[in-house]
């Protein structure tokens, strides 16, 4: 009598053949519906007006012949015709989700302020989907006329903490709780905070205190962010407040504008954090489709080399 009948021993070698064969397949990205993804990467884009975005999509051509706005990015510059489709219709990436106070959705034009606007996370977000394999998900919170001293005050720097600051918390971690809800072809996969994006100063740059205690309150809005994220050296770009370019006089914008650079100097914060400066970026209002110089006179493509350089200093970030 056989102590491994020849059937059994059939069964036997098929099954471990098919288990070595799906653990093979599985690990081909993609060809299996069911098979383990990547986990879904987190970018957390937080500030005040500039963050939300004034950069028309859309110019007036009784002002400027529409120069300054998205359109007249793209049918100017070979560099940026991906943006649109064959059909000159607004492309959507499908690799790239954001949601940004409550809208949502793939990342296309029309999350800045308005519909009619974008901000920095529409640069951003091409080159983090154009360098991560797995999904990427935008989490937009921004208000304008916002202060880092007053409205988004870190816990650490004493007194009350900031109103923003903890909406700004509590809305990522209920996004992130409901991913599937809001985003459903996200259903199923895990999520990895993996960077966070800053853009704020006009109104800290108001008044000399708030001026004066910016630098200390950036450090600790860096720590306790890491803190109550459970991120510990989470990469940290902050694009600072070039407003009136290289010709800026004021002490105060000035003084901001240092302030945002010092945090990257500090031992701790060494190869983690990064400050992108952007007084390069700024566009004449005679080339823009506002007069508007604390929002970037309006200027999309100053929006688009923001977001695009935030989005290069994190890649650099991400990769140490």
């Amino acid at each position: 009598m056989e102590a491994f009948p020849m059937s059994d021993r059939r069964g036997f070698i098929m099954k471990h053949t098919l288990c070595i064969l799906f653990v093979f397949l599985v690990g081909i990205p993609g060809l299996f519906a069911c098979a383990p993804q990547g986990s879904v990467k987190v970018f957390i884009l937080a500030g005040q007006s500039n963050m939300e975005g004034a950069g028309k999509i859309e110019g007036d051509p009784k002002r400027n012949e529409g120069k300054g706005s998205l359109s007249h990015l793209v049918e100017n510059s070979h560099k940026h015709k991906h943006l649109k489709d064959k059909d000159g219709k607004w492309s959507a990436r499908d690799d790239v989700f954001i949601w940004y106070l409550g809208r949502k959705g793939k990342l296309a034009p029309g999350f800045g302020a308005r519909p009619s606007a974008i901000g920095p996370e529409y640069a951003f977000g091409h080159v983090m989907g154009d360098a991560i394999k797995e999904p990427v998900l935008l989490i937009k919170t921004a208000w304008g006329g916002k202060s880092l001293q007053k409205d988004f005050r870190p816990p650490r720097s004493g007194g009350d903490p900031g109103p923003y600051y903890k909406e700004m918390i509590g809305h990522v971690k209920d996004v992130l709780g409901k991913l599937g809800e809001n985003f459903p072809e996200l259903e199923g996969r895990g999520h990895e905070v993996v960077g966070f994006g800053w853009h704020q100063g006009w109104n800290d740059g108001c008044g000399m205190p708030a001026t004066l205690e910016y630098e200390k309150n950036l450090a600790n809005f860096v720590r306790d962010v890491r803190k109550d994220l459970g991120v510990k050296n989470l990469p940290f770009v902050i694009a600072d407040s070039g407003f009136g370019g290289v010709k800026q006089k004021v002490d105060r914008r000035l003084l901001i504008r240092k302030a945002q650079a010092a945090p990257e100097t500090y031992p701790e914060f060494k190869g983690n954090v990064d400050c992108v400066q952007t007084a390069g970026f700024f566009r004449p209002a005679e080339e823009s489709p506002s007069r508007q110089g604390y929002h970037w006179n309006g200027n999309a493509e100053t929006y688009y080399l923001i977001g695009e350089a935030m989005g290069e200093a994190m890649k650099k970030l991400c990769a140490k």
